[in-house]
């Protein structure tokens, strides 16, 4: 029977949209204002009396909320506007500041998604930092300590060339301020050295003096603390992208500010607290060998381990920037987890050649972490809070090595939380440098609500005109034509929202481009029946021929826009890139409602009937 969709049609439109609707749904109930307390440490629980503390405090200064959730890893409390969650934000964090563990208290937002849409896998689109807002990182990187560790570095190997010539020093020792001094016992000795070493290291200027002894010093040159700094800057920049990117955080912005700083903006962030948690955890490894029994106590360092003291060598044998691959597993004997280290072939040679001398031997694994804690001072009859860097250090590992190894090997002793973070911070990239969060805000619409308001205004004035235009230029088609394009726009929303895609005020308008362009492939088609009536078609054979005719051109037109929206979207940035996105999916979802979707509601009015006019 002609423009009759079988059932399967039929029930694939209706599945579509019913569908949609459900996935669609999440975007009416608004997000909580809510505080979350997390652990700032991996396996410490948030028990019971995390939660009594948070709430007698909240309590006492007479904050409303509502909803307090608690499971092991996290509290969750919700407030009724933005005032009261900043001003619980600080009672809670001052109320945890002398409680026993580490906390890190953020602001978030809790999706208000009814339990049975959730149950389903629906959830809230997310939003730009330009429309709802997100959270703001201000981070700080110790240039200085980088400074530090090269002087070391090359302490280190200067003290090996000199050996490996042959050339006795007295003593290599750093003075501070980026100046090495190298003294000897003779000044032929010195000049030897002197030869040596100005021909290998050109990031020094070198001088010479006679008192006390002859002696070398070396001043690092302004040209090499700077290349060192950008170069720790930019490592640090991209490690931050790469842990942005684990966390799985939509069109994040990172960037340089200044000589030291790195901005963060993570938009729609939904765990504001394990971001916070992730992105500020500066931790590295590194390995070193158990120090010997009869070892000299310069040459040794002592670290805790599982509540006593280890005695490390001092010389490292590879630090955690030589690591490319961090895997969680399980030991196949004992079921516990293990990281899975892979090495670059620099590392493995280092490590092979520490290890294979010292088969029986036992191998540390030093885990260096720089953690803040807020102190809180008072300044002029003000309390002041300031964030403190320290740093810990601890054995995590120490292990007898059975073999030489190279570059894969495992790293067992850990905690299942704790083999998921390290591995994650090491699969991210190592920080070149020290690093600190300063500053943590939310932000609101970055473009201000003023803006929001229009751009949510386009959208409805630019629907409702193709609305009215569509049904008073083709009447009963039109209105075929309406129903598909607010099916399209549920379908979008839809997409969006269950792919995690964000979007901007660039994005709505790509939804209003989509509008327009899901209009036209009803005006082709439209057109093109109205052409086959004027042929002299019946109205049923002229609906079927409208359709079927004007697929192709459809086709070609979307996708050629496609094909120009995924362009933007591989060499696009932020804005861009979310404009490309929404575009990308309105450009798809017009196509199923402007061919089948209207099809199916045409069919609906008109198909299998004996009809001698259309209203069109």
């Amino acid at each position: 029977m002609i423009n009759k969709y079988p059932l399967w049609k039929n029930l694939i439109v209706l599945g579509a949209f019913v569908l949609g609707i459900i996935y669609a749904l999440p975007n009416i109930y608004p997000p909580d204002f809510a505080v979350q307390v997390s652990s700032a440490t991996s396996g410490q629980i948030i028990d019971n009396s995390t939660l009594t503390h948070a709430k007698d405090a909240l309590d006492s200064a007479n904050i409303s909320y509502f909803r307090p959730e608690l499971d092991k890893t996290h509290l969750l409390i919700r407030f009724n506007d933005a005032a009261s969650q900043r001003q619980a934000k600080g009672i809670i964090e001052r109320t945890l500041f002398d409680a026993p563990g580490d906390y890190v208290v953020a602001l978030n937002s809790a999706p208000a998604t009814p339990e049975w849409l959730v149950s389903m896998g629906a959830k809230p689109m997310k939003y730009g930092l330009d429309l709802r807002g997100g959270v703001h990182f201000l981070m700080e990187v110790d240039t200085e300590a980088v400074i530090n560790d090269r002087l070391e570095n090359l302490e280190t190997d200067i003290k090996r060339k000199l050996r490996s010539e042959k050339l006795r020093y007295k003593q290599v020792e750093s003075t501070g301020k980026g100046v090495l001094n190298i003294s000897f016992t003779t000044e032929d000795v010195r000049d030897q050295a002197h030869s040596l070493l100005e021909s290998q290291y050109d990031e020094f200027v070198f001088s010479t003096g006679e008192l006390p002894f002859p002696y070398i010093s070396l001043r690092i040159t302004t040209a090499a603390v700077k290349a060192m700094e950008d170069f720790a800057i930019s490592q640090n920049v991209q490690t931050i992208r790469n842990r942005v990117n684990e966390l799985g955080v939509s069109e994040p912005l990172v960037q340089r500010l200044g000589r030291n700083r790195i901005v963060v903006d993570l938009p729609g962030v939904q765990d504001t607290a394990e971001a916070k948690r992730i992105l500020g955890k500066v931790a590295t490894l590194e390995f070193r060998l158990e120090a010997k029994p009869n070892a000299p106590r310069s040459t040794t360092v002592t670290y805790p381990y599982e509540g006593r003291a280890a005695q490390l060598e001092r010389n490292i044998v590879l630090r955690g920037d030589r690591v490319v691959d961090a895997q969680v597993g399980f030991d196949p004997d004992s079921g516990l987890p293990q990281v899975n280290i892979t090495l670059d072939s620099e590392g493995g040679n280092l490590m092979h050649r520490s290890t294979r001398n010292n088969v029986g031997r036992r191998l540390g694994v030093l885990f260096i972490e720089t953690k803040t804690k807020d102190k809180y001072t008072m300044v002029n009859g003000e309390e002041i809070k300031e964030t403190v860097p320290y740093v810990v250090r601890r054995v995590i590992s120490l292990a007898t090595v059975q073999s030489a190894l190279g570059v894969k090997f495992r790293i067992t002793g850990l905690q299942a939380g704790e083999a998921r973070e390290l591995a994650l911070l090491l699969r991210a990239g190592a920080l070149a440098a020290d690093m600190y969060i300063v500053e943590e805000r939310t932000v609101g619409a970055s473009m201000g609500k003023e803006n929001v308001e229009l751009g949510a205004r386009s959208v409805a004035v630019g629907l409702a005109l193709v609305l009215l235009f569509m049904l008073a230029y083709y009447r009963v088609f039109g209105l075929a034509a309406n129903l598909a394009l607010a099916g399209n726009l549920v379908l979008l929303v839809a997409v969006m929202s269950s792919i995690g895609a964000t979007l901007t005020l660039p994005g709505i308008a790509g939804i209003v481009l989509t509008v327009g362009m899901a209009v036209d492939a009803n005006v082709l088609i439209f057109s093109r029946i109205r052409e086959e009536l004027k042929n002299g078609l019946s109205p049923q054979a002229a609906i079927s021929a409208g359709y079927d005719r004007a697929f192709t051109t459809i086709l070609d037109a979307n996708l050629t826009t496609l094909i120009v929206a995924l362009i933007l979207y591989s060499i696009g940035t932020g804005p861009v890139k979310g404009f490309a996105v929404t575009l990308s999916i309105g450009i798809l979802t017009s196509m199923f409602t402007a061919i089948m979707g209207s099809r199916a509601i045409i069919n609906l009015m008109y198909g299998g009937r004996n009809i001698k006019k259309l209203a069109i």
